[in-house]
């Protein structure tokens, strides 16, 4: 199964780094499982919600229940300005997350992401930065299956659960005036909700990892709506252990599907989209610590009219075993 995994790995690596289309936006044996459930799972929120938090993920591959901080780093290319003429523009959106997993009962685990922007963009008539604190996320996962640990060498884990982003982060009516990207905001100032569902498989040392999320959104003070969000994805992982160290690469795929934004109630045009992102990266642990970092890549992608790419992704997590 190793000869399997690394020809998937390298085949990957090689979709990963060749030239997007521009005209289209875990575990050690089975006692792991447990930690795989949730993996990292960025959203792009390009389209409607990256003022939500920059990247939305439910867990660490090698903690189950932890508390850490996480960077995430979002590199887009927009339009600044409505017309076919229009210059395109460097966007930055930076992220750094306080997260924490806390069991309440054997099947009930409560996840919780404290997010603090920090997002800049280069517009002809210069830099343009805003900062603070984010939307806080809150969101509770129940576990519907679990194979026992000592029945069979091909295990499952099925997880469901759902949520509430709060309005704790600004939204600046002025951030969105005459530009592309409606998300260069620190919070969306709206109440929304998520549904999540989370599948592992795994057998011996190599493992899937399936999941899917839809965000509700609704409308915020200022009459303005971003649109429901749907993501899905997938990932194959490799446990490894060396000198009671952890190691954990994983490859896959994420993708994004964004309704349109509405300002009140009237549906605003190019504002839906979609994007296909590669996905690879690797955690390390040892003793109650693991470092994580990962890396996106778009493979297809059709933003806002194809009036925004996305470029790449980086985030990188530390994280303390409770």
């Amino acid at each position: 199964m190793k000869k399997y995994f690394f020809i998937i790995l390298a085949c990957s690596f090689q979709l990963a780094f060749s030239n997007p289309i521009k005209d289209s936006i875990y575990a050690n044996k089975f006692h792991n499982l447990l930690l795989l459930s949730e993996y990292e799972y960025e959203d792009c929120d390009a389209c409607g919600c990256s003022a939500s938090s920059g990247g939305l993920g439910f867990g660490s591959m090698l903690n189950s229940n932890f508390v850490g901080v996480r960077y995430l780093n979002q590199s887009y290319t927009s339009k600044d300005g409505i017309f076919d003429n229009s210059p395109w523009v460097d966007e930055n959106f930076n992220t750094i997350q306080i997260w924490s997993k806390i069991p309440i009962t054997e099947r009930i685990q409560i996840f919780t992401l404290i997010p603090f922007q920090h997002h800049s963009r280069e517009l002809s008539t210069g830099k343009e930065e805003i900062q603070g604190l984010g939307d806080i996320t809150v969101m509770g996962m129940y576990t519907l299956y679990q194979t026992h640990k000592d029945s069979i060498t091909l295990t499952h884990k099925l997880q469901m659960g759902g949520g509430v982003k709060m309005p704790t982060g600004k939204f600046n009516e002025a951030n969105n005036l005459g530009t592309v990207n409606q998300s260069f905001q620190v919070g969306t100032g709206s109440w929304d909700y998520l549904l999540v569902a989370d599948y592992v498989i795994q057998k011996n040392n190599l493992g899937m990892n399936l999941l899917m999320d839809y965000t509700i959104k609704t409308e915020n003070k200022r009459n303005y709506q971003y649109g429901n969000q749907f993501n899905y994805g997938g990932l194959f992982f490799y446990s490894l252990e060396a000198n009671a160290v952890k190691i954990m690469p994983h490859i896959g795929f994420v993708g994004e599907v964004y309704e349109s934004n509405k300002q009140h109630g009237q549906v605003l045009p190019n504002t839906a989209g979609d994007v296909l992102f590669s996905k690879f990266g690797i955690e390390v642990g040892k003793d109650k610590f693991s470092l994580g970092m990962s890396a996106m890549l778009p493979v297809n992608q059709h933003l806002a009219g194809s009036n925004i790419e996305a470029n790449y992704r980086l985030m990188f997590n530390l994280n303390y075993s409770l």
